[in-house]
């Protein structure tokens, strides 16, 4: 007989995710600052992103389970199932934190970089400074 698994559906797994998300949302962190020239200190309210680092703390401190890797790796297939759900969620944080980078809610260089969304160029300095490779000083008369 199989294992029984912690989250008995892909829809509690939606259900739970959803609670993490309303969670999330609703306890902003709290940010000191200066304000002004007398630099009087205030406190802001800062939106919380949605990682899927914290919905797996969230599971385990909610001691629902500790580890969701199975389920987002599909180990052994025995996961097949939550799949959609999983992709979901995935896509559900990624929509957050892209959309908050992008309205300045979250620093917009971290949101790119977890997101894969950087513009990536290759330099090549070399042929811009116009340095010979080795084979080439030897070839000089």
């Amino acid at each position: 007989m199989g294992k029984n698994k912690y989250i008995e559906t892909p829809d509690k797994m939606w259900e739970y995710f959803q609670s993490y998300k309303k969670e999330v949302k609703g306890e902003p962190i709290i940010v000191k600052d200066w304000v002004g020239k007398d630099a009087i200190d205030v406190y802001r309210e800062k939106e919380r992103p949605l990682t899927l680092e914290g919905f797996e703390n969230w599971c385990s401190d909610n001691e629902i389970i500790e580890d969701l890797s199975n389920y987002f790796a599909n180990s052994n297939d025995a996961y097949s199932d939550y799949s959609t759900i999983c992709t979901r969620i995935r896509k559900s944080i990624r929509q957050d934190q892209i959309e908050g980078g992008m309205v300045g809610i979250y620093n917009p260089s971290i949101t790119q970089r977890l997101n894969g969304l950087t513009d990536k160029k290759e330099i090549d300095l070399k042929a811009q400074l116009n340095i010979p490779t080795i084979p080439d000083i030897g070839n000089r008369k």
